[in-house]
């Protein structure tokens, strides 16, 4: 019988933000930064059933990632940070078991509450075998400017537990607005080291264009975005102050750190799907259903609805934009889809609608996330005429117009 493999000081970086933040960019860019030699695994944790950011990341990914020693593990169909420890324990032991990595990412969902999983890695058994570096947060600036995203407790939980927080998308605003930013930070949490990312600086605010040729220009640029890599490399070196604090209360006070532990039955009775990896949430559906599988449900103020279509089902592109745009309350729509354009890589969040061509895949997917309690702007429209136009769809009418999209 072989001895159980002891994993200790893992490296292990937490990357946060509430939804649409711009997550999967900054993680690309820290893969990025991997040395060749390096194995590497990412977990991923979806709030929906259908795993899509974990196709997502291939696809931008310039080639394979086993070629690039990149492991890509997904739980999907909850957020591990609030059904259970287990869910987690079995996610990370797995990847660590079955890969042997010498760093480890972890993406929580944009829904996540990031104080109960910094209090999960807190806990006594993973103190030895991972060690935490810093917590590094993505703040997306368009999302800032509006007041429901600035009020909502989820987008703050966020900037409270960082070490880091990169701010992204922040060209539109002027000096006032980043200093008023800054301030509303620092209310939050005033430890918190700030980085701007290169991609949101405007060229006026990298160089003075009228002093130098287009070349000069590139290469101000190239600097810029180079001292970024360099800095957002560096995060993964540094130690989590947020983490090491709560590990000392977990150590003092052992108690609070058990966050709903329970018997291995009964936490898998309980949320079975959390725990499930991409390849074992795919057998479940196909169980349930012969594709085209289709699921919705509600958690916290949020509608979630998924689609997992054969591949030989060819969608007309313009009709399926035109469809999702036009749904009510959308917070993110994600998607790799076979469409009359080619297989696509949908991403749309209210401040960004990016899609582009990949290569072909296993089968179509699509994942919707409707928020139910958004302001409205309308003077003849109520708050609650808002919430009830996205919790009141008709899911199978819904399908009907997906389907009639079949070219």
């Amino acid at each position: 019988m072989k001895k159980p493999i002891i994993f200790q000081n893992i490296p292990c970086t937490l990357v946060t933000g509430f939804l649409g933040a711009g997550k999967t960019t900054v993680i690309n860019q820290l893969l990025a930064t991997k040395p060749n030699n390096e194995r590497w695994a990412l977990l991923i944790n979806e709030f929906g059933r259908i795993g899509i950011d974990g196709a997502l990341l291939a696809s931008s990914q310039d080639n394979d990632l086993e070629q690039k020693n990149i492991a890509i593990r997904e739980v999907s169909g909850g957020c591990i940070c609030c059904t259970s420890q287990l869910p987690l324990q079995i996610a990370i032991s797995r990847l660590l078991s079955d890969h042997h990595p010498q760093r480890l990412l972890i993406e929580p969902t944009g829904l996540a509450h990031p104080r109960e999983l910094i209090l999960q890695l807190s806990a006594p058994h993973w103190q030895t075998a991972l060690k935490m570096n810093a917590v590094i947060t993505v703040l997306n600036g368009e999302q800032w400017q509006q007041t429901k995203y600035r009020d909502h407790e989820g987008f703050q939980a966020h900037v409270r537990d960082a070490d880091v927080l990169i701010i992204n998308r922040y060209a539109q605003l002027n000096t006032s607005e980043k200093q008023s930013m800054v301030e509303w930070i620092a209310k939050l949490n005033s430890h918190v080291k700030i980085i701007w990312t290169a991609s949101g600086l405007t060229a006026s605010e990298t160089i003075d264009s009228s002093d130098v040729h287009s070349s000069d220009k590139f290469v101000a640029n190239k600097l810029i975005a180079d001292a970024y890599s360099s800095t957002l490399n560096d995060q993964l070196k540094k130690p989590s102050s947020i983490i090491s604090n709560q590990r000392k209360v977990s150590i003092a006070h052992p108690q609070k750190s058990l966050i709903g532990l329970q018997s291995q039955a009964n936490s898998l009775a309980a949320a079975p799907s959390s725990s499930s990896s991409t390849d074992e949430t795919e057998a479940q559906a196909s169980a349930n259903s012969d594709l085209p599988y289709r699921y919705h449900e509600e958690q916290q103020d949020f509608q979630l609805a998924g689609w997992r279509l054969p591949a030989h089902y060819i969608l007309n592109a313009d009709d399926l934009q035109d469809w999702l745009l036009a749904l009510p309350n959308w917070q993110r729509i994600k998607g790799v889809v076979h469409t009359s354009d080619g297989w696509m890589q949908i991403n749309f969040n209210p401040g960004s609608l990016t899609t582009r061509t990949i290569d072909p895949q296993t089968d179509s997917r699509l994942e919707i996330i409707l928020q139910l309690d958004v302001a409205v702007d309308t003077a003849t429209e109520t708050e609650h005429d808002a919430k009830a136009s996205a919790a009141s769809i008709n899911w199978e009418d819904c399908d009907r117009k997906l389907m009639a999209m079949v070219v």
